[in-house]
């Protein structure tokens, strides 16, 4: 038999690393006389692009958060005892309660025998027939079309039709989404194309949120990056965005330009001259615009005010709202609902090639329907409680409640923050999110270079296992060379983000001086 072994052995020829990298099978004979093959999906034989792919919100160091917290749990002593996760935004796990109407409303939804009960109010059981008579079978556990139940689209036309003054709004452009990433995502879908000169290039803010680059990478377009101006509290500069495609228009096809707004992860809240530029600037350079709304109820600071890109599309007149192609995408996973876990969201197209919507249509059937739970949720967001309805009074004042908390921590995140030495933290205007500028030692630095290690990515990793306080580096987000920064959630509860505050700042004092 050995013989056997040997011969068959012999009469495989031995693959080459090349040949193993185009993914050829290599068989192997294992202790007891069988025969394996080497794995068909390597590292070497996947997708390259998706190597590519970097997503810090949920990057190494959170990794090494969930690392630290089974530790604890295993008992490994610690210099704190838990871990706060302050680099998402994920607003019920830092404490967030939800919204009652919305989740007597999905109960009712889910399991529609409650309908029979007097527990719950009769506008939330009106709300709940229509949206069970709208899916099929009666039921959220049913498929719905692929673009989203007809009726939640309807109401979601009339919402942006009240929020932006009268300004109409076609349910068939409306689009409901799992989350406002999966609008995004299959936006670039529909643009990125071509090789070489003539691959698309896309405009992204620096600093930008990660879902941008990740797609970008993964369907392999030119991220083309413009600057925001820190020292102007993170404002758009027209200057910037024209330098910045002259620059890319040597290299690639730049065909889009993404605005996130109020912003993640900087806090700012673009003004309407800015955003009347943006627009001018788009239809000059013959960009199709993406506008990221997802924060538009997430407005604090005392003279901001939240304009969605198409209300002032429109306001400019036909030149431009005729002409300027956009898409805007909203989520019920921010605001005042927080409801990240249901993945509701919903993108709205203006000005779309007619033959390109038919391309988008058939595009969003391939992953059949957004969960319809979600979709239920977004309408409810875009269809609240109405004044004389039985839930209205409650509904306003926990909204209220939520968003004033909001402001409020927003308020204490840039106070504390500004009174350390070596950290500067513009004011949080919107979203949920600060973003200072921390000036680091050299020394540290230098270290952290000779780890492999991003400046602040050193610096949060120390702060991690020092504080048990898990942050997201600022080069993670893309910065200005020799800028650091990091972004913070404001979501915590307010007494442990006093903690949370104090402990950044005992934090810093201490690194400082031990890299000084």
């Amino acid at each position: 038999i050995s013989c056997k072994y040997a011969a068959l052995q012999a009469s495989i020829a031995p693959l080459g690393v090349s040949e193993r990298r185009r993914g050829l099978a290599q068989e192997k004979m294992t202790e007891n006389g069988v025969f394996s093959r080497d794995k068909v999906l390597t590292i070497d034989t996947m997708n390259p692009r998706v190597k590519n792919v970097e997503y810090a919100v949920r990057g190494p160091i959170v990794q090494r958060a969930m690392q630290i917290e089974k530790e604890l749990r295993e008992g490994l002593k610690k210099p704190f005892t838990e871990v706060i996760k302050a680099n998402i935004g994920d607003a019920h796990a830092m404490g967030q309660q939800p919204i009652t109407f919305f989740r007597q409303v999905l109960a009712l939804c889910s399991y529609p025998e409650l309908l029979n009960e007097n527990m719950f109010p009769e506008d939330a059981k009106n709300r709940a027939r229509r949206i069970l008579h709208a899916c099929g079978g009666g039921s959220v556990g049913a498929y719905s079309a692929s673009q989203g139940i007809d009726c939640v689209r309807q109401d979601v036309a009339c919402y942006i039709e009240r929020r932006d003054g009268g300004v109409p709004c076609d349910p068939d452009n409306v689009y409901l989404t799992t989350g406002a990433s999966d609008g995004i995502v299959t936006m670039l879908k529909l643009l990125v194309c071509g090789e070489g000169a003539s691959r698309t290039g896309v405009m992204i803010s620096i600093p930008q949120y990660p879902l941008y680059s990740a797609a970008l990478a993964e369907l392999g377009a030119v991220q083309v990056n413009y600057y925001l101006n820190e020292e102007k509290c993170w404002s758009m500069d027209l200057s910037e965005l024209e330098s910045s495609l002259a620059e890319a228009r040597k290299h690639c096809n730049p065909k889009a330009l993404c605005i996130i707004n109020p912003g993640n992860p900087t806090g700012q809240v673009q003004s309407r001259q800015c955003i009347e530029d943006v627009i001018r600037f788009a239809a000059k350079e013959r960009l199709f615009l993406m506008a990221d709304e997802v924060y538009q109820d997430n407005v604090y600071a005392e003279g901001c005010q939240f304009h969605s890109f198409k209300k002032v599309l429109f306001e400019l007149g036909p030149e431009y709202s005729d002409n300027v192609e956009l898409a805007s995408f909203h989520s019920t996973s921010k605001c005042y609902m927080g409801e990240c876990g249901f993945r509701g969201g919903y993108m709205e197209v203006i000005n779309m090639d007619a033959e390109v919507q038919a391309q988008l249509s058939k595009l969003v059937s391939v992953r059949l329907c957004p969960p319809v739970p979600g979709q239920a949720l977004m309408d409810l967001v875009v269809n609240s409680p109405q004044p004389g309805e039985p839930s209205h009074i409650t509904f306003m004042k926990e909204r209220t409640a939520t968003l004033s908390l909001l402001a409020e921590k927003a308020k204490l995140t840039e106070q504390i923050l500004n009174t350390v030495p070596g950290i500067t933290c513009n004011p949080v205007q919107g979203a949920m999110y600060s973003f200072p500028n921390i000036s680091l030692p050299e020394k540290s630095i230098k270290e952290a270079k000779a780890l492999g290690q991003a400046p602040d990515m050193f610096y949060c990793m120390n702060l991690l296992e020092e504080t048990g306080i898990c942050l997201v580096p600022g080069s993670g987000f893309g910065q200005k060379d020799g800028t650091y920064h990091f972004r913070m959630t404001i979501l915590p509860p307010t007494d442990k983000l006093k903690i949370l505050l104090a402990k950044v700042k005992e934090f810093h004092q201490k690194f400082t001086q031990q890299y000084s």
